[in-house]
């Protein structure tokens, strides 16, 4: 069966940075694009950032923007999410999704995706 399932999360001091990966099985990976969202405490799912199937191109949201780089390797798998320059607002849980489709502009609906990690906790705090 599909999993996607992340790690790398934690406490980071603000201006610090973390890696999160999201491992992923049961699909072929390398057909479909993917996005990190996030839920901060008491608020809505936020799309964070996508990539195309082949890795040709990164989208942001603008409160990331400059800051995280999104990446994946399709030999392992796996999508990554390195975040520098960490603020406490990008305090939030971390999921990753699959999108339906390998390519596309639209990103931000829920609808676009068919299948969704648990998450991994960021928290940034000094």
């Amino acid at each position: 069966q599909v999993q996607l399932v992340e790690s790398g999360g934690g406490l980071a001091q603000p201006g610090g940075s973390l890696r999160l990966s999201c491992a992923v099985s049961g699909f072929t990976f390398s057909l479909y694009a993917m996005s990190w969202y996030r839920q901060a405490p008491g608020k809505g799912l936020e799309w964070v950032s996508g990539i195309y199937a082949d890795g040709s191109d990164t989208y942001y949201a603008d409160s990331v923007k400059g800051r995280f780089t999104i990446s994946r390797d399709n030999a392992k798998n796996t999508v990554y999410l390195q975040m520098n320059n960490l603020k406490p607002e990008d305090t939030a849980l971390y999921v990753c999704a699959k999108k339906t489709k390998g390519y596309g502009s639209s990103w931000r609906g829920r609808n676009e995706y068919d299948y969704w990690g648990q998450g991994t906790q960021v928290t940034v705090s000094s």
